[in-house]
């Protein structure tokens, strides 16, 4: 379940699946926050996300026990993959707008790959090299244009907490690896690491709110069914099948589609930053994908 293998067709599909719906995810989010408190909205689709996820298991036969042993390891990536990750962004995005929230969040392929470095032991090769140099130029490109908003410092903080929670909860799925298919075990570790936030969002955020209508509802449900169930299982697979290198640094696609979406949906007007971002991201993605990438 911890085997590497280079990038394929496949591979690139879901990355290209993970970036465009995961980067539409911030505006998605940014649009239901004010009708659903931000708890309740993370902790509820990640819940439902992942019993669906285990009850499509189920209905292939498979088995989604999990074998002697796992249960802990199971809590201890639930915790930084889910837990702290959806509680750090949920307030951080409401703090933030929805494009600069996602490049935050988006720094973690550094975090991800300097840790997969100490901890793993992996070698970065050349190309990689580059590929991060260039992604992580791209995104502080794109963060500088952003850095004069008022009051956004808490919000920027926590999207720091959630991207380095994250890049701790990738590098420990290779570190730790479980013997379960890749969906059973995104299920399992989304169910669990959703359980805090809901206990958390009933103990700060109460039960007695406005019923929310129908625009915040369908947000919730792309949380829930494309962000929460597909994407979460494309990028968990594709964390388990590839270097954290090249899973990480292919993710940066993200912060360009939620740019594109501020943009398209938010009618926000790029500036030379945003270009110039974006030159570097793509030209990362393709150091990192190229078939001929140090291995």
């Amino acid at each position: 379940m911890n085997e590497h293998s280079s990038p394929t067709p496949f591979h690139f599909c879901l990355f290209l699946a993970v970036a465009i719906l995961w980067g539409l995810n911030w505006q998605v989010v940014k649009s239901a926050m004010p009708a659903i408190p931000p708890f309740w909205l993370r902790g509820a689709s990640t819940f439902l996300g992942g019993l669906g996820l285990l009850l499509m298991a189920r209905m292939k036969g498979r088995s989604i026990r999990p074998a002697q042993g796992e249960i802990k390891i199971l809590c201890w990536l639930s915790l930084w993959n889910i837990t702290l990750w959806g509680a750090f962004s949920a307030y951080g995005v409401l703090l933030l707008p929805s494009g600069r929230a996602a490049l935050l969040a988006f720094t973690m392929p550094v975090w991800s790959v300097l840790l997969s470095v100490c901890w793993l032991h992996e070698t970065l090769g050349r190309r990689r090299l580059v590929g991060l140099i260039l992604g992580s130029l791209g995104v502080f490109a794109l963060m500088a244009s952003r850095f004069s908003l008022d009051g956004a410092l808490a919000g920027s903080a926590l999207m720091l907490g959630a991207a380095v929670s994250w890049a701790v909860g990738v590098v420990s799925i290779k570190r730790f690896p479980v013997v379960m298919p890749p969906y059973v075990f995104v299920g399992w570790m989304m169910t669990l690491g959703s359980l805090p936030l809901m206990l958390a969002a009933f103990l700060f955020e109460g039960v007695s709110w406005p019923h929310p209508g129908a625009s915040p509802m369908l947000g919730f449900l792309y949380m829930t069914f494309i962000s929460g169930m597909l994407c979460s299982w494309a990028w968990n697979y594709l964390v388990l099948k590839l270097p954290v290198a090249v899973s990480s640094l292919s993710s940066l696609l993200t912060p360009l589609v939620g740019v594109a979406g501020g943009m398209l949906i938010l009618g926000e007007k790029p500036g030379f930053p945003e270009f110039l971002g974006a030159a570097f991201i793509l030209g990362a993605v393709l150091f990192v994908t190229s078939r001929s990438a140090d291995s």
